[in-house]
């Protein structure tokens, strides 16, 4: 890559620790890594100090908020002619690292925004069927080439230019285990309720069902996702769980109503005994 094609590395962490090294190792082409960290109590912020790292703390108000706070800190403190935007649980392949090299080698090129392949580690092994693969992502861009938007509490990059494909995988080490994984459900589960609800939508128990058989049989059956094996299997069960409560949690129920009440109504016959 050309010394004066400037390349920077945009990261959102949040305890990161478990794959920080390995990814930023991975991006020792790019010209300077900044790490958008929302205040992490592990070792992400020593990691990031001993890879020379710009680390720059910030309150986090929601993901896509977050990413569009870094690119506009490196808009305005260190403007760059391209951005590579990764997770904090990616690691750069090396035949992804060349197809960007030569991309962003091109002279006059028309490409403003790229999407690169994430394959995603599961159980014990990547994960290439089920629809999670090559689960394409406009990660490489221009700043003025993208447009962030949300869907059910995910980010949606949209390109304002014209766009390509980029040869090479992002290797996404997603969970460390299954309770890792039913943490990080519930975090998406409560983003897509949110964003149903703020859109006006009020699933309930029946469509919640529905949703959930439906989305293991697609994942399982027509995407194939029994080819993965165990591992395929496992996937989309979470899966199909995660799609229940994400539709069931549009409605949270009044859970401490009889608590309540009993507080309200002394006389209540809720705490006697049979």
């Amino acid at each position: 890559m050309e010394d004066n094609t400037k390349l920077t590395a945009l990261l959102i962490t949040l305890n990161g620790e478990r794959v920080l090294a390995s990814c930023l190792e991975s991006l020792s082409f790019c010209s300077r890594i900044v790490i958008i960290d929302s205040y992490s109590t592990d070792s992400t912020k020593q990691i990031a100090q001993e890879h020379n790292t710009t680390f720059i703390e910030n309150p986090f108000k929601g993901y896509m908020e977050q990413i569009q706070f870094g690119i506009d800190w490196i808009q305005n403190n260190m403007p760059s002619d391209w951005i590579f935007f990764l997770d904090c649980d990616e690691i750069c392949s090396l035949e992804l690292k060349q197809s960007i090299q030569t991309a962003l080698a091109q002279e006059n090129n028309p490409i403003s925004a790229y999407q690169v392949s994430r394959r995603t580690w599961y159980y014990d092994k990547f994960i290439t069927h089920g629809g999670m693969y090559p689960d394409r992502l406009f990660r490489l861009f221009q700043p003025a080439g993208i447009e962030i938007s949300q869907k059910n509490g995910h980010p949606v990059y949209i390109p304002t230019k014209e766009h390509a494909v980029l040869e090479g995988d992002l290797l996404h080490y997603s969970y460390s285990g299954f309770a890792h994984q039913l943490e990080k459900l519930n975090i998406y589960a409560t983003r897509g309720a949110i964003s149903m609800k703020n859109a006006g939508k009020s699933p309930g128990l029946f469509a919640a069902i529905l949703h959930a058989k439906w989305r293991f049989f697609h994942m399982y059956i027509v995407k194939r996702g029994f080819l993965d094996g165990k591992a395929g299997f496992l996937l989309a069960i979470n899966i199909a769980y995660y799609t229940f409560f994400k539709y069931i949690r549009v409605q949270e129920g009044n859970w401490g109503k009889p608590y309540v009440r009993s507080l309200k109504e002394p006389n209540t016959n809720l705490h006697q005994k049979d």
